[in-house]
């Protein structure tokens, strides 16, 4: 049947042409239904049509550290990726899919593990999404959770991230590892509120070595893929869930919002005094933020008190309360020219009591953290060109990080990039400093179907 359809489109098609070129009189038409090409065409594309949408991605990325580490190998990164995305509708509900299909030779582990994102496929959406009242959504399964005012920085954005993706130069989108959850969104008018819970906690894909060397506190000595990080990870089903409230609601144009989370510190932030295994405390975190407009730009502000485990203030293996806040502005400054400025605050609660508790000769940490951050976009050729550059600093650790990155499409569907993450600071055991072996540049070709 494919046949016949398109031998009478070529038909059609050389009648056209050869009355056009040889000027004769108009030759006799195809019999009625036969010589509209619309028609076939669109049957055609109904007999190759998929019963969902479907998207793919390709995505080619190699990296190199800049110096040698000897606890981790000279890539930092090579892997390609297949993303394959699928999306159907139906009357009341939907379906998403999106997974990654990974080569991996660097870090060379092909068994899977989803909530690492370690392996061959990292299922990234596996979810439905339904209204069963108006003003009430649905949000079930695997998927991606965010929000906060932060750029880059995250007070009480208290859902998986991936550590690891940010600092060796994947894209920006796998910062934010996915999370099995169910979400619930309420519309009262000018005040919305969404809940979230996960029957399960997910952990952040932290920094545990297999990939990025780092500062072990108990050796006093950078360690890596050596003597990876051992988590006693918590993960039983509804005994190991965890809440997330956020309220908010606009006030002309200023939003404001009221956020509450309840279970663990997302990365390792206590150890185990017997077997020395990294531990995920007991957290409570309550917190309140505020977005608009500002002279001639966009400024936020965002504060949390994190409630850690009881008796954390005393207790040296277990991370302190502390009190969180950011605030931030964002302006366009010249033509295709952005720029924003972050400070952020940690601030420990009860600093007497921790400094007490700790052991002889253990590093003391300072009782505030003060970090500053600084971002430049410009875009170029019609916007095809991307130059960006992020800075971290921290005038309190003496230590920072600079990301840049240069982006090209050379088409609308295929982008060349290239890039770098430089780490610096004075003392090893600082956050940002002990990083300063995996400095690293990276190159990356992504191609959309």
């Amino acid at each position: 049947m494919n046949k016949i359809f398109i031998a009478i489109a070529a038909m059609s098609f050389s009648q056209t042409v050869w009355a056009q070129a040889i000027d004769v009189p108009d030759l006799p038409e195809l019999p009625e239904g036969l010589g509209d090409l619309s028609s076939v065409t669109e049957s055609l594309d109904e007999q190759a049509s998929l019963p969902f949408d479907l998207t793919m991605s390709w995505d080619m990325r190699a990296g190199v550290r800049l110096q040698n580490d000897a606890h981790e190998k000279d890539m930092s990164l090579g892997e390609t990726r297949l993303q394959v995305g699928i999306v159907k509708d139906f009357d009341t509900v939907s379906f998403n899919f999106a997974a990654d299909f990974v080569l991996d030779p660097v870090a060379d582990i092909y068994a899977v593990d989803l909530e690492t994102g370690q392996g061959f496929i990292d299922v990234r959406e596996a979810n439905i999404v339904f209204s069963p009242i108006d003003f009430m959504d649905v949000k079930l399964g695997r998927q991606v959770l965010t929000w906060g005012t932060g750029d880059l920085l995250f007070i009480n954005d208290l859902f998986a991230k991936d550590y690891k993706s940010f600092f060796i130069g994947r894209d920006n989108e796998y910062l934010k590892a996915p999370s099995d959850a169910l979400k619930t969104s309420f519309f009262f008018g000018d005040t919305n509120i969404d809940v979230i819970y996960l029957p399960r906690f997910d952990a952040d894909r932290f920094i545990d070595g297999t990939r990025l060397s780092f500062f072990d506190r108990a050796s006093g000595d950078l360690t890596g893929r050596e003597n990876p990080v051992v988590a006693n990870r918590r993960e039983d089903w509804f005994d190991n869930d965890e809440q997330a409230i956020r309220i908010y609601r606009s006030f002309g144009a200023i939003e404001g919002a009221l956020y509450y989370y309840n279970g663990y510190w997302k990365s390792p932030a206590g150890q185990n005094a017997v077997t020395g295994n990294a531990e995920f405390p007991r957290l409570h975190v309550y917190g309140a933020s505020m977005r608009g407009p500002v002279a001639h730009g966009i400024g936020s502000l965002e504060l949390g008190y994190y409630k850690s485990a009881e008796g954390a203030d005393s207790n040296p293996f277990v991370r302190n309360n502390e009190f969180r806040f950011m605030m931030g502005y964002e302006q366009e400054i010249g033509t295709e020219l952005t720029g924003s400025v972050q400070y952020y605050l940690e601030r420990k609660s009860d600093y007497d009591v921790y400094r007490a508790s700790l052991p002889h000769g253990a590093i003391v940490d300072d009782k505030a953290r003060h970090l500053l951050t600084v971002r430049l976009t410009k875009m170029l050729k019609q916007q095809d060109l991307k130059l960006s550059l992020f800075n971290f600093y921290s005038p309190s650790d003496k230590d920072g990080y600079m990301r840049f990155n240069v982006s090209y499409k050379l088409r609308d569907n295929l982008k060349i990039e290239a890039g770098g993450n430089v780490f610096y600071g004075q003392e090893r055991y600082s956050f940002f400093g002990q990083f300063k072996d995996n400095t690293n540049l990276y190159t990356a070709l992504h191609y959309d179907f």
